[in-house]
């Protein structure tokens, strides 16, 4: 079970580190997703413990979560996910320089997902590493992106967050079973015309929080612990608490580095943990949920997958359009937290 700590669950226990985009700009040229076709509803879930659909959609807003087949592996839904994302942006896995995957819940501790993509891509030569910060994975490694093509290290990145997560929830356990689902998204970043693309961003963690969200032994770590069934543990309120605040410090410091109001947000795609965290967030900073990007109901916490999966059904329904503002932001174990602020190419 998950131990309280004396965290502080404020996130301004820390202060943020904000900072404006600089170098030659990077924006997001093309999403893809890709979901199990198995879906586990909250009525499924009546069936194998003691809960209803009603308390679970009450308490997070999800009525269903997509399953991949047991054995599936992450680095397949990864594939998948950056299959299309090379189609959206009409670009050749040839020609990529890099290949970053963010995700909570890698196949084995080596090789790298980012490796075995590669190969499925048949790209070799492209740098390829995994980003393990849980739910902030995909953001930190947009990040890593916005980096080496600001210093012209790169110029055609694909960025994935990619997530098996059933493997690891025990599903006696209602308070984390009702959560958590599995999927892919992928970006390919390319430089952006100036003035474009991603303009702030607001990356950080307090390993204080390490106990607050975990999976297998807490103090040694499920490898170190030689814990042959980790499970997913989480202390609900605190997190609840801290998500609610970073997202809201993390939207008025990006907005700061960029020179523009909170009421200038078009979009904001937040990480999907929990839609009564979204709500409280986007009231307190003032956004119209007609301005928030939601999909929980659909596919539960995707953890580092939740943010593209989002995004991807924001542009197919035609709510992002050129020159918008769009804010990306995470949150997750460890803790961790990341955001980006970008003017829509």
């Amino acid at each position: 079970m998950a131990i309280t700590t004396n965290y502080k669950a404020r996130s301004d226990a820390v202060p943020l580190r904000s900072f404006k985009a600089k170098g030659r700009p990077s924006a997001i040229a093309g999403v893809g997703v890709y979901a199990p076709d198995r879906v586990l509803s909250n009525f499924d879930l009546e069936k194998m413990m003691e809960t209803s659909d009603k308390w679970i959609t009450e308490r997070t807003g999800i009525h269903r979560r997509h399953l991949a087949e047991p054995g599936t592996t992450t680095f397949e839904v990864a594939t998948k996910a950056a299959r299309a994302a090379l189609e959206a942006a009409e670009l050749s896995a040839k020609d990529l320089d890099m290949i970053l995957v963010g995700t909570s819940s890698p196949d084995g501790p080596f090789p790298s997902v980012a490796c075995r993509v590669q190969n499925e891509l048949d790209a070799p030569g492209s740098v390829a590493w995994d980003t393990l910060a849980a739910c902030t994975s995909f953001v930190y490694a947009l990040s890593i992106a916005d980096s080496f093509i600001a210093s012209e290290r790169a110029d055609n990145v694909l960025v994935i967050g990619a997530e098996v997560l059933s493997r690891l929830v025990d599903y006696t356990n209602r308070g984390t079973a009702v959560i958590f689902g599995d999927g892919a998204g992928a970006a390919v970043v390319r430089p952006a015309p100036k003035g474009a693309g991603m303009l702030s961003w607001c990356l950080g963690s307090d390993g204080r929080g390490y106990a607050q969200v975990t999976c297998g032994n807490i103090e040694k770590g499920a490898y170190a612990a030689k814990d042959a069934n980790p499970y997913i543990e989480m202390v609900g309120p605190d997190v609840f608490k801290f998500a609610v605040d970073i997202f809201i410090r993390q939207a008025t410091e990006v907005c700061r580095e960029a020179g523009i109001g909170l009421d200038e947000i078009d979009l904001w795609v937040p990480h999907q943990a929990n839609f009564r965290i979204i709500d409280a967030a986007a009231r307190r900073i003032g956004l119209p949920i007609e301005r928030v990007a939601v999909n929980i109901d659909e596919y539960g916490n995707t953890s580092s997958a939740s943010i593209p999966l989002a995004l991807d059904e924001a542009i197919r329904k035609g709510r992002v359009k050129t020159g918008d503002h769009v804010l990306l932001a995470g949150f997750g174990s460890g803790l961790t937290w990341g955001a980006t602020l970008m003017k829509w190419v």
